[in-house]
């Protein structure tokens, strides 16, 4: 049967993934806070709502796509947020990144609603989201995660099941805390090629050309050559993901050298210009420092 999809969070993944939504032939209503952002996809057939409650009423799954714990809060629990509408028997999928206890917190009380929660990061970042090749890491019971894999598939590539409620958020930030070390490692190799005397092109061109090549590397080529840094994954984002690790390691007695150091790098507190740039710019801060 045909499900009646709503998505709130149209930001640089958001809109993306909303609109591959729309390309598989599913009915769609959105909702952003900037309402403008959603003009593209209403020229594109989906329809638009003006406050969350709304698309609580007309879907049958809800996929939230925002930044983070406070945003997911206002539109759950918030003056005519989604939990002020018809809930009963309806699922939400949170592609958010949160920490583990979020998810396990909103699963809870989404059921005592009469709702299912699954936590569906995705591993990707802005061309994986337009391209639809995310992979998303999903977690929440097995049998809801199976029947919305479909849906999930309009967007990514592959679902890895990771596990009950909470662990699609729990392998979002293992990935994430490797994601982060490739990159610095990557603009720390370029800084110190760059000090010793080599031309960047000539240092990406090894590297991609032998066993360390990978796309990663690849989509933060251009960015690298230049210096310009075009968000695809944000710095801030990046940073507050580094604080929800941290707060993962001490939970868990996980002993994490590398990623202590790293979130000094990617941090809150870095250079303000840096923080709207994609999170390869932690290379500008190497050269600042």
């Amino acid at each position: 049967m045909t499900q009646n999809i709503g998505f709130i969070g149209l930001g640089i993944m958001g809109e993306a993934m909303a609109a591959n939504i729309l390309k598989q032939g599913h009915p769609l209503i959105v909702y952003n806070r900037t309402a403008e952002k959603a003009a593209a996809l209403v020229d594109a057939g989906a329809m638009v709502a003006d406050k969350p409650s709304l698309v609580a009423d007309a879907s049958d799954v809800i996929i939230l796509m925002l930044t983070g714990e406070e945003a997911v809060d206002a539109v759950l629990f918030g003056e005519e947020g989604l939990l002020s509408g018809d809930c009963e028997g309806k699922t939400v999928i949170n592609m958010s990144t949160v920490p583990v206890e979020c998810s396990k917190r909103w699963a809870k009380e989404l059921a005592d609603h009469g709702m299912t929660l699954i936590d569906a990061p995705v591993s990707g970042s802005k061309v994986p989201a337009q391209t639809g090749t995310l992979v998303i890491l999903a977690g929440g019971p097995e049998a809801a995660v199976r029947a919305q894999e479909p849906l999930l598939l309009s967007m990514g590539k592959k679902v890895i099941y990771c596990g009950p409620t909470g662990s699609g958020s729990a392998m979002k930030l293992a990935i994430n805390l490797l994601l982060g070390i490739m990159v610095e490692g990557m603009a720390e190799a370029l800084h110190l090629a760059e000090s010793s005397g080599l031309a960047s092109e000539t240092l990406l061109d090894a590297v991609a050309s032998g066993p360390l090549s990978c796309t990663l590397f690849q989509l933060k080529d251009e960015m690298f050559k230049t210096g310009n840094y075009p968000p695809q994954f944000p710095f801030k984002h990046m940073a507050k993901d580094m604080q929800f690790v941290l707060a993962a390691a001490a939970e868990n007695g996980a002993h994490l050298p590398l990623g202590t150091e790293l979130a000094k790098l990617f941090s809150p507190a870095a250079d303000a210009d840096l923080q709207e740039q994609d999170f390869a710019a932690v290379k500008t801060l190497l050269e600042r420092r």
